[in-house]
């Protein structure tokens, strides 16, 4: 096949993927309030895709389900990998279409600071799609361990192949200046990848998720960060996987009190 050296993806793909990212900040605050205000953000923006971190299972309740039932979407699978009081806490993937396969990695760190990832494959109704929802290392000053998780992470993904639209998204706990991002996005020596970052495509200002005009977050003096991402790992024919838009959402209360201590993040890809 001859490659148009203007025109290297073909046709551009006009339809797009809904895909959202967003740490849920598991039961803390007052949480079955946060749920409500939740559930009404995740219905208000008709996502295709979600991934929730920091979500949580309990014998009684499950926040991937009522959270699938309240966005209209009729697939979800919740991994957990803490448990405190009955709780597991870890990340949900919510879908429109069919998860086939789900699968949880540890990424590395000394006891307790642990990242995690989880893998699902979706069968989408215009070709495969893969779905990575990540956790780093939270304290500011672990940019060494995180460098280790995202070095991990990306062996990981580039392992999988190629074979699908691969969407890796998640809490990174870091900026984009940190070297753990700059690794992933090319920047940066370490792990071989150039993964492109929906903010810098198609997100407009700072982006913050972590912001102090978040009571929640405000709480602990924190400085504007954007540490939530979305990144699109390669683009395919038909520019399948380029972000044409991203924003935030999540930022204003839902009723009396804010949804999250984060934000989340919408991002729509052509696929």
């Amino acid at each position: 096949m001859t490659v148009d050296p203007l025109r290297p993806y073909g046709a551009l793909i006009e339809s797009r993927l809904r895909l959202i990212t967003w740490n849920v900040w598991g039961r803390f605050g007052p949480w079955e309030q946060r749920q409500g205000g939740i559930a009404a953000v995740l219905a208000e923006h008709a996502p295709d895709v979600v991934a929730l971190q920091e979500a949580w299972s309990a014998a009684d309740r499950d926040q991937a389900r009522e959270l699938a039932a309240a966005a209209g979407l009729p697939h979800h699978r919740f991994s957990g990998d803490r448990e405190e009081e009955g709780v597991t806490s870890g990340s949900a993937v919510l879908s429109r279409w069919p998860i086939t396969t789900v699968e949880s990695w540890v990424l590395p760190g000394p006891p307790g600071h642990e990242g995690s990832a989880v893998r699902a494959d979706i069968d989408g109704p215009r070709g495969p799609v893969r779905l990575v929802s990540v956790m780093l290392d939270w304290p500011l000053h672990h940019t060494r361990i995180r460098q280790d998780q995202v070095t991990e992470l990306a062996q990981r993904v580039r392992e999988l192949g190629r074979g699908a639209l691969t969407v890796v998204c998640g809490d990174f706990n870091a900026t984009p200046d940190c070297d753990e991002i700059r690794m992933l996005t090319g920047r940066a020596a370490g792990a071989g990848v150039c993964w492109h970052d929906a903010w810098e495509f198609a997100g407009t200002g700072p982006g913050h998720t972590w912001s102090t005009a978040n009571p929640w977050a405000a709480a602990v003096l924190p400085r504007d960060r954007r540490i939530d991402y979305v990144f699109s790992t390669s683009f395919r024919r038909g520019g399948a996987g380029q972000p044409t838009r991203a924003q935030l959402l999540g930022t204003a209360a839902a009723g009396a009190t804010m949804p999250s201590d984060h934000y989340g993040v919408l991002t729509e890809l052509r696929y």
